[in-house]
């Protein structure tokens, strides 16, 4: 279980540190386009909910703080793909086609947990 939560926290920080570096590398004019802004807020997000949800004292705070970067995921995929309709973004572009397929692995592999995780706790608290 310890490599499969390392993997995760691994992948969600390797995400963030991408789009940083995708802000990071629009114009001026771009970054003050507040979609982009929430495509760096949310992006970020990620990688800080994952670890502290690994930093956790309970499953409650695992669950919770994995909910939330979970959410945070689907809405960077969302802005990704609003950037990518109002031609902030190409597309066409490997770099960004690579974000969005990287997003949506890390919606299935959040959700996933989400859901054991809140399954979990119902069956704890049942006993």
């Amino acid at each position: 279980m310890m490599a499969h939560e390392n993997n995760v926290q691994s992948k969600s920080f390797k995400f963030a540190v991408r789009i940083v570096k995708l802000y990071q590398h629009l114009s001026k004019e771009q970054r003050e386009y507040v979609l982009s802004k929430q495509l760096l807020r949310s992006g970020t997000s990620i990688g800080a909910n994952v670890n502290e949800a690994q930093a956790g004292q309970s499953k409650a705070d695992f669950t919770a703080k994995m909910s939330i970067a979970s959410k945070e995921a689907r809405e960077t995929k969302y802005w990704l793909e609003l950037l990518c309709e109002t031609d902030y973004l190409d597309k066409s572009q490997p770099h960004v086609l690579s974000l969005l397929e990287q997003s949506e692995e890390l919606i299935k592999i959040l959700t996933a947990i989400v859901k054991v995780s809140q399954q979990n706790l119902k069956a704890n608290s049942k006993k």
